[in-house]
């Protein structure tokens, strides 16, 4: 199994206008793979504009928010390619397309690295960013999942997020669980 790396990925439509969404890029030797969902923005702008840059955050409200309809979080250009970062990110790289693998569900855009900057130390993720980190990928497959996996898998990650989240987790968890409950609501009817 690949190394999948969360982060948050930025790409730029034929005019520029920036899109942010989170995504695990596949370490793939010395390349990345992108590979959005048929039909998302992030696959249109790759295929209008093959760069993007990858924002390594320790802000989890920001994966929290992307999930969540709350996609405006500060930006500013890259150094090398013609695109954008978040502007508060531990660190980010810079992302060229080398080509691409089509298919029916999952386009794979191979990229290569042209640049990586560190912008200050990582201090790595406690569980309760962990936790809030899964619950984002969760949420993405509420309709994919039975409810019971979706159920068990909250009742374990509400342990992390009670014993050592701090303020930008609860918020970020709080974002979350307004979907959850969205989509619990949806069922019961």
């Amino acid at each position: 199994m690949p190394r999948i790396v969360e982060t948050i990925v930025t790409t730029c439509d034929a005019e520029g206008v920036p899109h942010i969404a989170p995504l695990g890029l596949i370490e793939d030797g010395a390349n990345w793979i992108i590979a959005p969902f048929k039909p998302s923005k992030t696959l249109d702008n790759l295929r209008a504009h093959p760069f993007a840059a990858a924002s390594h955050t320790d802000d989890v409200r920001v994966f929290a928010g992307c999930v969540t309809g709350r996609k405006t979080w500060p930006l500013m250009a890259t150094a090398v390619i013609k695109g954008m970062r978040l502007k508060d990110c531990v660190a980010h790289w810079e992302l060229e397309v080398q080509n691409v693998i089509e298919d029916d569900l999952r386009p794979r855009f191979r990229c290569r690295l042209v640049r990586e900057e560190s912008h200050r130390a990582w201090q790595g993720f406690n569980r309760a960013q962990a936790a809030v980190l899964e619950l984002a990928v969760l949420t993405t497959r509420l309709k994919m999942l039975a409810p019971e996996k979706v159920e068990n898998e909250l009742k374990y990650l509400e342990i992390a997020i009670s014993k050592t989240a701090g303020p930008r987790e609860d918020e970020a968890w709080e974002w979350l669980m307004e979907k959850v409950n969205a989509w619990r609501d949806a069922r019961t009817g």
